[in-house]
């Protein structure tokens, strides 16, 4: 019986974060036009697009490796969907949890890059190859205070609780940080998470960090030669991916529901919770994606390097090192 409550709540979760990641893309998109002092299209626009897209003709290039191609949007999707049977949903705890789920959600993050890098090279274009061989350089570059930031996280909760599951998420969002850090401490928290907000947007490939795609140099770069249900695909992983690295970053850093506040039954308080939820995803994608894309102009792919692996990634190791002697210093 279990068993059947557990895929049940499984398809709520996955046609619910494609539905919510799509009205956020429709969000961002409006927000962003906003902010460009241009109307914008409506926020149900991205259900439009792969409305139209599922329709349309899937056109495969005459020397691509069919095969290969055909399967990397399925892959990409579904490692996405993947992701967040994983997260906790407002006062939810996560469907499927494990000792070590904080790893494994680095390395299912990678998978929707490298299918499309995987299908970028298969498609045979020189276009989506260089786009590919961009993605796989942004990889190299955000990976490293990526990891560095998740270190942090466990290093501090595993000096407190040091026979416990500190690479759970279920764990962590039931012992946050900021209740088990003094000052010293504090400041390091802070510059984890701003290293965490400046990977996400390039996590997501979107400027100033969207150099394999870049419409204006490579034609649409990486996925050139997508079309029809394929590109679809793509389409949706990435808004349920943009959902579930902010869905991390609320885990990671602000577990905190408000339902118990208001004195109400368990059923609305877990209402309460899982909008307050949503409210803390939509904050964290406006301040990590929608503002940084309007208020930056693309990065060249050297430049990108040079910004994670010195400024980025020597506040992720800041952060850890004050973490550090902020158990020294107690």
């Amino acid at each position: 019986m279990q068993i059947i409550v557990n895929i049940l709540i499984s398809i709520a979760i996955v046609f619910g974060g494609i539905v919510v990641g799509l009205v956020y893309k429709g969000i961002d998109r409006k927000l962003a036009a906003r902010m460009q002092s241009r109307i914008g299209p409506p926020i149900k626009q991205p259900f439009r697009d792969v409305r139209k897209l599922l329709v349309k003709e899937n056109i495969v290039p005459d020397n691509a490796i069919e095969w290969i191609f055909n399967s990397m949007p399925v892959i990409s999707l579904a490692a996405a969907l993947t992701i967040l049977l994983y997260l906790p949903i407002g006062s939810f705890k996560p469907v499927l949890s494990g000792h070590g789920d904080l790893i494994l959600l680095v390395y299912l993050f990678a998978i929707p890059a490298l299918a499309m890098v995987i299908g970028g090279f298969a498609s045979s274009s020189p276009y989506a190859t260089i786009g590919a061989q961009r993605e796989i350089i942004l990889m190299l570059s955000y990976e490293f205070p990526l990891t560095i930031a998740i270190i942090a996280v466990a290093y501090k909760l595993s000096v407190v609780h040091p026979d416990s599951a500190v690479f759970s998420l279920s764990f962590i969002i039931t012992h946050p940080l900021w209740q088990i850090v003094e000052p010293v401490g504090i400041i390091g928290i802070f510059l984890v998470l701003a290293s965490l907000l400046v990977v996400t947007p390039a996590e997501m490939s979107k400027v100033p960090f969207d150099a394999p795609e870049a419409e204006t140099e490579l034609a649409g770069g990486i996925l050139v030669e997508y079309s029809g249900r394929n590109l679809a695909l793509f389409y949706i992983a990435d808004a349920v991916k943009t959902v579930a690295f902010a869905a991390l970053i609320v885990a990671l850093f602000f577990p905190y529901g408000i339902g118990h506040l208001f004195g109400v039954n368990s059923i609305l308080a877990s209402i309460i919770d899982m909008a307050f939820f949503l409210v803390k995803l939509f904050l964290v994608i406006l301040a990590a994606i929608t503002m940084v894309r309007v208020a930056f102009a693309r990065f060249k792919i050297d430049q990108i390097i040079r910004f994670f692996w010195i400024p980025v990634t020597t506040t992720a190791i800041a952060g850890l090192v004050l973490l550090i002697l902020d158990t020294a210093l107690k």
